[in-house]
């Protein structure tokens, strides 16, 4: 499923917002196949794709983890840094080589509580991006699950 552009950084954030948040990026590269975190563990940084993909995956019982998406330029990579418990949801891993700028979670949160308008647009944002993963989530979820009702009826 291709990255929706309406999520993309560079759409859903106000030029002005965007810059304040960039402000606290440093870029970074990772190599093909680098897990970036992993579902379950500590939420306390984010990216955003400058160069490269990155798939989303999630544990689902007696499955090779299936890919919910995969993102490229200007996408969000992590939503769990943003709401507790602060825990990732899905696993990400670099599918190509990575470009993307990282954010410490704490020092955007604090941003967002210091400043309530960029705390709103970047809610919305995180927002956004959530209910469409979590949309991905849900139709994989039941692609998986008519291929597997598929598969024990032929047997």
């Amino acid at each position: 499923m291709p990255p929706s552009m309406a999520l993309r950084v560079n759409h859903a954030l106000p030029q002005v917002h965007r810059e304040r948040l960039l402000h606290f990026g440093r870029e970074v590269r990772f190599a093909p196949d680098t897990w970036l975190f992993e579902e379950g563990g500590h939420a306390d940084r984010f990216w955003i794709i400058q160069h490269g993909t990155v798939a989303l995956d999630m544990q689902v019982p007696d499955r090779r983890p299936p890919v919910v998406e995969t993102l490229g330029v200007g996408d969000l990579v992590g939503w769990s840094w943003l709401y507790e418990p602060y825990a990732w949801q899905l696993s990400a891993a670099t599918v190509t080589q990575v470009q993307a700028y990282e954010f410490d979670a704490v020092a955007v949160r604090l941003l967002c509580l210091d400043d309530a308008e960029f705390g709103r647009t970047v809610e919305h944002w995180v927002g956004r991006v959530l209910a469409h993963r979590l949309n991905a989530a849900r139709a994989l979820l039941v692609g998986l699950r008519t291929t597997r009702e598929r598969e024990e009826r032929d047997a």
